[in-house]
């Protein structure tokens, strides 16, 4: 008689950075000042929580930081870039890796990971808008969404994604729209990839076009850290000071969020004009949350460079992996069209 051999689980790696869906809560209506009075858990502390939902799963726990996500930075994003890069490597089974992660910067956290991942398999980043175990926590079916969309081989080819409240997200379109609401994430421009039914099947209707990891030119495996870019906002009445200030200071970019449709107060295009013609990269965005931003001539004779339909947070993070490449301005102006 024989007798057939038992499937073999899919086997993902979760590696842990925190934030509130790591951080347990004091009580069931503790809903927004838990991080004052717990600890975020580190991953196999929170798997261990939600180990008989995910039993359908071959989850390896990989501890890389538990902390708020106000607290991400740059060097951490580099760290996590290789912490991701070695789990996979070390392990060929693995056919997807699930990143939890506090919700204040998960956007930016995919985005730079989107950008610069060499991995292969499904790379996801989730996270939760109310804490384990309070009333009506979103974070476990969050949780086993970003498992279940992990596992799944048509999630391959698509960059990193973000799965929250039954969503499938780009990591490139994807923004945290409200400070407590559990349909915080969205994607103004293009809307969702797909969807986490109730039947746990996973349902992707498209793919993003514009250019993303692997097949991208940014190589960050041996830096420390990124060039300095930052973000100045524009206002009625914005003066150039904070401009001036960040040039003398040795910023290589400013991103500046200008009122819709991406324009400057004449005091700050005037220092961002100077800027620019001393060699700074200056981002033209919106602070209007959605569509692209449209150059005009006068823009690009203030050497300016539009950043599409990238929000001020992202486009950040996009100038500063450009000025690892490059300084020219044209090449930067292609990067912004290209991803």
């Amino acid at each position: 008689m024989t007798i057939s051999a038992k499937p073999s689980l899919p086997r993902i790696a979760i590696v842990g950075t925190g934030g509130t869906i790591s951080t347990p809560a004091r009580h069931d209506l503790d809903l927004h000042e838990y991080g004052q009075s717990s600890r975020p858990l580190e991953v196999d502390e929170l798997l261990a929580r939600f180990a008989p939902m995910l039993a359908g799963f071959d989850l390896v726990p990989v501890r890389f930081r538990a902390i708020d996500s106000v607290a991400m930075e740059p060097p951490l994003w580099l760290g996590l870039h290789r912490c991701i890069t070695d789990a996979v490597a070390s392990d060929a089974s693995i056919v997807g890796v699930v990143v939890t992660h506090g919700t204040s910067t998960l956007e930016e956290t995919a985005y730079f990971l989107h950008l610069t991942l060499r991995v292969h398999v499904p790379v996801v980043l989730v996270g939760a808008q109310r804490p384990p175990h309070s009333a009506s926590s979103d974070a476990a079916l969050n949780l086993l969404g970003a498992v279940r969309v992990a596992a799944t081989p048509a999630a391959r080819g698509s960059g990193v994604l973000v799965v929250m409240n039954d969503e499938i997200h780009s990591a490139r379109d994807v923004t945290k729209s409200a400070n407590f609401s559990l349909q915080a994430f969205r994607s103004p421009n293009e809307g969702p990839l797909g969807r986490i039914d109730p039947d746990g099947r996973v349902a992707l209707y498209r793919r993003p076009l514009r250019r993303h990891a692997p097949d991208a030119e940014f190589e960050v495996g041996l830096l420390e850290t990124l060039p300095p870019v930052e973000i100045v906002y524009s206002y009625a009445g914005a003066s150039g000071r904070p401009v001036a200030a960040l040039v003398e200071t040795g910023c290589r970019g400013i991103v500046f969020a200008g009122m819709p449709p991406g324009r400057a107060s004449p005091a700050q295009e005037a220092e961002l004009t100077r800027a620019a013609s001393s060699g700074v990269l200056v981002v033209q965005c919106s602070r209007a949350g959605s569509s692209r931003v449209v150059a005009r001539s006068g823009d690009r004779a203030m050497r300016f460079v539009a950043a599409d339909d990238l929000n001020p947070q992202k486009a950040r993070i996009l100038a500063m992996l450009a000025l690892t490449r490059t300084d020219d301005r044209a090449e930067v102006e292609r990067m912004f069209g290209e991803y």
